[in-house]
C-alpha cells in the first residue's frame, strides 16, 4: 500500500522535478499553493483536460491548495507546445466567452468552493512593459528559446514564428511568480513551458501523460476528432468510451478514474481473461457517473445495451423540421447537428460512416430528397429529417 503523498507522486505521473524535494515536504506535512493553468482557447473540455484537473483534484483533497489559472490573457496568444503553425488569434469576447464554460466544466472536476482561481489578465492587463523586459524577458536568449522541437520543427520546413509565441513560456512562468506557486501542474507536452517557468520561480514539477483519443494512437484532441468531450450527452459519452481500443482501457482507468489500484488489477486480469467488454463497461459508467452523476450512467449503460446488446433502435432520436425538400449530405448533417462542421462531415462521409436510410452515403457531394428520412452517423448516432409539415409514419 502506498501512502498519500507517494500516491499523489506516482499515480498518473511522468515525471517529478525535483522529486525528492517535493516529496519531503508533502512528507513533512507542508500544505502547498498547486498550480494549474489552462489557456481557454475552445468552448469545450475533454476527458484529456481532466488528467491534470483531477491531478490537482487530489492534491486538493489532501489539503493543498488548488491554484487554477485561467489564461485569458496567454489565450490571445496560444501556447505553441507541439504546435506545427501559429494558432489564429482570439478576441476577448471570444476568451470571456470560452472561459465560462471552462470553468463550468472544470468544476465538474474540482471542488469549486476550495478553488483559488485566478486570471492572469489581473497581473499583464496592468503589467509594466519596462519591468518585464528588464527582469524576465532579458534572463533568457533567442538560443534559448530556439531549442525547443516545435520551433525547430517548424523553422525548418520555413514557416513563421511570431515573437508572442517566443514570449509565450515566459509568461506562463511570471503566472507562477504572481500566484506563488509550490508546485506547477502540466501535461507532457508542456514540460519546456514549465522548466522555463522554473527558472524565474523556483516551484517543484509534476508532468502527466497525455490520454490518446478514442482512436486509440494520437492524444486526445478536437483536431483530431476521437475526443470524449464533458458536455457530451450521457448516451454519446458511454458509447464513446466503449469504441476505445482495448489497450487503453487500463490507461484510462488509472488516469481518469477513482477506482483504486487493487481493483485495477483485478481489472487487468479481467482483460487478460478474455473479458475486455465488461471491463470496458464498468469504465464507461464510472466515467459518465464523474462527469454526470449515477442515474444518468445507469440510463446510459441500458440504452447502450438496448441498442447493441439487443440490437433495438435508439429511443431519444431527435427530430428536425427542415425548411428545405432537397439538400446535400454535408448541409443535411450540419443541419441535424449530427457534425459540427463540414470538413467533419465530408471526412465521415469518406471514411463511410454516413448512412441514409440505412443506405451508406459515399459522397458528399450528394443530395437527399428530404422527406421523412432516418440518419446515421457511426454506429451511435441517429437523427430523423422531415421537410416542414410532414410527420413520420
Amino acid at each position: 500500500m502506498k501512502s498519500s503523498y507517494e500516491e499523489l507522486l506516482t499515480r498518473g505521473v511522468l515525471e517529478v522535478i525535483e522529486g525528492p524535494h517535493l516529496a519531503a515536504r508533502l512528507k513533512k506535512g507542508d500544505t502547498l499553493r498547486v498550480k494549474l493553468g489552462i489557456d481557454p482557447t475552445a468552448p469545450d473540455l475533454h476527458l484529456g483536460h481532466t488528467v491534470p484537473l483531477r491531478k490537482l483534484r487530489q492534491f486538493q483533497n489532501a489539503g493543498h491548495t488548488a491554484v487554477l489559472i485561467i489564461g485569458d490573457f496567454t489565450a490571445r496568444i496560444g501556447d505553441p507546445s507541439f504546435r506545427s503553425s501559429a494558432r489564429h488569434p482570439l478576441t476577448a469576447n471570444q476568451v470571456k466567452k470560452n472561459e465560462e464554460q471552462y470553468l463550468e466544466q472544470a468544476f465538474k472536476i474540482l471542488d469549486q468552493s476550495k478553488t483559488e482561481v485566478r486570471r492572469n489578465s489581473e497581473w499583464f492587463g496592468k503589467m509594466d512593459l519596462g519591468a518585464f523586459i528588464t527582469n524576465v524577458a532579458t534572463s533568457f536568449t533567442k538560443q534559448q528559446l530556439q531549442e525547443r522541437n516545435d520551433f525547430k520543427d517548424r523553422e525548418e520546413k520555413n514557416l513563421s514564428i511570431s515573437i508572442a509565441e517566443f514570449l509565450y513560456p515566459l509568461l506562463q512562468g511570471y503566472d507562477s511568480v504572481q500566484v506563488n506557486a509550490d508546485v506547477e501542474i502540466g501535461g507532457k507536452d508542456q514540460l519546456w513551458n514549465l522548466l522555463t517557468a522554473r527558472k524565474m520561480h523556483l516551484q517543484d514539477i509534476l508532468t502527466v501523460p497525455l490520454l490518446l483519443g478514442i482512436d486509440g494512437h494520437r492524444k486526445m484532441s478536437k483536431t483530431f476528432d476521437n475526443t470524449i468531450n464533458l458536455n457530451d450527452l450521457p448516451n454519446e459519452m458511454y458509447g464513446k468510451v466503449m469504441s476505445i481500443p482495448d489497450h487503453q482501457i487500463l490507461p484510462y482507468f488509472e488516469l481518469v478514474t477513482d477506482l483504486e489500484f487493487e481493483a485495477i488489477e483485478k481489472v487487468k486480469q479481467e482483460i487478460k481473461g478474455g473479458n475486455p467488454r465488461d471491463a470496458k463497461a464498468h469504465l464507461a459508467h464510472l466515467i459518465v457517473e464523474m462527469v454526470r452523476d449515477a442515474p444518468a450512467a445507469e440510463a446510459a449503460e441500458a440504452e447502450f445495451n438496448r441498442i447493441f446488446r439487443d440490437k433495438e433502435m435508439p429511443s431519444d432520436i431527435p427530430t428536425f423540421d427542415l425548411p428545405h425538400k432537397k439538400l446535400g449530405v454535408v448541409d443535411l448533417l450540419i443541419a441535424t447537428r449530427l457534425t459540427e462542421s463540414r470538413s467533419q462531415a465530408v471526412r465521415l462521409i469518406e471514411q463511410g460512416g454516413v448512412r441514409v436510410q440505412g443506405k451508406r452515403i459515399s459522397s458528399p457531394k450528394a443530395e437527399i430528397e428530404v422527406t421523412d428520412l432516418l440518419i446515421q452517423v457511426g454506429k451511435r448516432r441517429f437523427a430523423h429529417a422531415r421537410s416542414k409539415g410532414k410527420k413520420f409514419t
